[in-house]
């Protein structure tokens, strides 16, 4: 087996929490079984720590658990439902497009808002209702 890795130590590396791996492992999201040392302690590979990050940016993008742990049942199944996978990843992707079209929205808004109010305070108007 290759260098392995504490919990502690890939908390440390994918910026995920303790808690957080735990809940990982218990809701079935990685692709492999969480190897345990002689003092019955996780033991982490490489290949954990590659998915783990994966996991990480899915979440961060709003992929739903159910999807991550889907994703991760195609993955240990192994070759042969590389479309799956695919059609999985492409779903999520059309929702990251929506919700990042969504935000690009929101920030012009507010840049429209933060231009009248950098105007205003450099003309030293005051007074009013200011929305």
């Amino acid at each position: 087996m290759s260098e392995t890795l504490s919990i502690g130590q890939v908390a440390e590396r994918t910026g995920l929490s303790v808690h957080t791996l735990r809940f990982y492992e218990r809701e079935g999201l990685l692709t492999a079984p969480v190897h345990r040392d002689t003092g019955r302690r996780r033991v982490y590979t490489e290949d954990d720590v590659e998915w783990l990050i994966m996991c990480a940016n899915f979440r961060a993008t709003g992929m739903p658990l159910p999807a991550i742990r889907a994703y991760a049942a195609l993955v240990r199944q192994g070759p042969g439902n590389e479309q799956d996978r695919l059609n999985l990843l492409r779903e999520h992707e059309r929702r990251v497009a929506e919700r990042m079209a969504e935000l690009a929205a929101c920030q012009e808004m507010i840049s429209y808002k933060v231009r009248v109010y950098e105007s205003r305070v450099a003309h030293g108007a005051t007074g009013g209702l200011w929305v």
